[in-house]
């Protein structure tokens, strides 16, 4: 068995003949079946996954592979691939075979990926700890009584477990960020508009954005200088050329870091997690960077603001799932109402449906200034903020999460308590700004700790080169 480490190690142990793209797939399907009761994955695509090995087996013999020969790669359940079904983890979308794949999938592809399978995930990306899939549970690989977070927990699961080298997540409020912090792995949400959303089934679209999960900083540099860049396709992905960003992490530059006060000092976290959190900021100071704690008296309005304005975004772009056009239809529905009403009561789930109604109501008459109108104010208050804080420091760094995996059934019962768990997470989708989590360390109950790093927009350089130092 073919142990991966690196996808540089790996191209040198292809090139020397070591090991072959079939070889690799062949294992990657074979550990899945092996670990089939995390439910990380909903499809394997052994077929087209088998054949683009061979066809990635041929380049490398007349040396003309790209740069992703042979890396396996699984994708999140709203990511679209052409010719492949994809559902968002959900009933209402079940039996749906996506007509053209996403621009992140053709770019990886051109590079000569080869895409495994479909993950696992909250439904629609609406959850923290991947409890709300239609299709079950995924267990976090390093205890299997707790969960991987949400919503990408599938992906997170995967990379962990080594079901496959490395996978794709969309990250809206820390659902890359999150479950990396749960399950030791490093996951990288990239500034809004940095990679296209074209193919990526939405959530809330002025916050959704596609991200690596991986094992090392090196790779999630190489997949984001790979993905980002314009596209005819996404009228919001950026403009801006794109870096070399493996190349930047040879550097050895000295940052100015800021660390919020507020969150290492709030009452909600894990002594523990406090305690490696100061740790990180401790050895930062010792390799040469200054490090400042800097107030952020924002931080009760983060969670309250994202809730109003993503469920408000998600009303809207759940709407197009009626039961009509595509997908699950009510076989109990007699007329168009009833059409509507059976077919969104019976194919979406209970957190799915939750939020639509939330978003329905901030958005209703009488009710639009005070809660919808109202949050976008306080959006643009959190990003003066954030950007005046960046204004004078390189980057942000908090813990990634409050506590380490919880277990399944522990926050179930309690929407708000569930919430809570994007707390230190959310500030980055709300503002546009890239971010990071990196493995920091491990709890005294043996599940690891993340490290958070935020940078300022189109700064991937950067946050990808610090992180890489921690």
């Amino acid at each position: 068995m073919y142990t991966f480490t690196t996808i540089k190690n790996l191209h040198t142990d292809l090139n020397s003949g070591k090991v072959s793209c079939v070889q690799l797939v062949e294992e990657s399907i074979q550990a899945i079946e092996e670990k089939k009761r995390l439910n990380a994955f909903l499809e394997v695509f052994n077929e087209t996954a088998l054949a683009q090995a061979k066809l990635v087996d041929e380049k490398i013999a007349t040396k003309s592979a790209g740069k992703l020969a042979g890396v396996v790669i699984g994708l999140k359940d709203n990511i679209c691939y052409k010719g492949h079904k994809v559902s968002c983890s959900s009933k209402i979308l079940e039996g749906f075979e996506s007509l053209y794949s996403s621009t992140v999938v053709e770019r990886l592809m051109a590079e000569d990926a080869i895409i495994i399978g479909r993950l696992n995930c909250d439904e629609f990306a609406m959850g923290s700890s991947n409890e709300n899939s239609a299709y079950g549970n995924v267990l976090n690989p390093i205890n299997e009584k707790t969960v991987p977070g949400g919503s990408s927990g599938g992906s997170a699961a995967a990379v962990a477990a080594s079901l496959c080298h490395v996978t794709l997540g969309s990250d809206t409020g820390g659902s890359i960020r999150q479950p990396a912090s749960f399950t030791g792995t490093v996951g990288l949400k990239p500034t809004y508009g940095r990679i296209s959303r074209w193919g990526l089934i939405a959530y809330a679209s002025s916050f959704d954005q596609i991200g690596p999960i991986t094992k090392t900083v090196e790779d999630a540099a190489l997949l984001l200088e790979i993905m980002a860049g314009k596209d005819e396709f996404d009228t919001t992905a950026s403009q801006k050329s794109v870096e070399q960003y493996v190349n930047a992490l040879s550097d050895n530059k000295k940052y100015k870091i800021a660390y919020l006060k507020e969150c290492v000092e709030s009452n909600g976290l894990d002594a523990e997690v406090k305690k490696q959190t100061l740790v990180a900021l401790d050895k930062l100071k010792n390799d040469g960077h200054t490090v400042t704690a800097v107030d952020f008296p924002f931080l009760d309005f983060l969670v309250p603001t994202y809730y109003v304005l993503t469920t408000a975004e998600a009303s809207s772009n759940l709407s197009r799932f009626d039961g009509v056009h595509f997908g699950y239809r009510s076989p109990n529905a007699t007329d168009l109402e009833s059409t509507y009403k059976k077919s969104r009561s019976e194919g979406f789930g209970k957190e799915v449906k939750r939020r639509i109604m939330l978003g329905t109501f901030v958005l209703s008459a009488g009710y639009y200034d005070a809660y919808y109108s109202k949050a976008q104010k306080v959006r643009n208050k959190i990003r003066q903020k954030t950007r005046e804080i960046l204004a004078q420091h390189d980057f942000i760094v908090t813990p990634s999460t409050p506590g380490t995996a919880f277990e399944f059934g522990k926050n179930s019962t309690d929407p708000i308590k569930m919430y809570l768990e994007d707390i230190f997470t959310v500030q980055a989708n709300i503002v546009g700004c890239p971010a990071i989590s990196v493995p920091n360390g491990t709890h005294s109950n043996g599940l690891p700790i993340g490290l958070q790093i935020m940078g300022r927009d189109f700064e991937e350089g950067n946050l990808l080169n610090l992180a890489n130092q921690i």
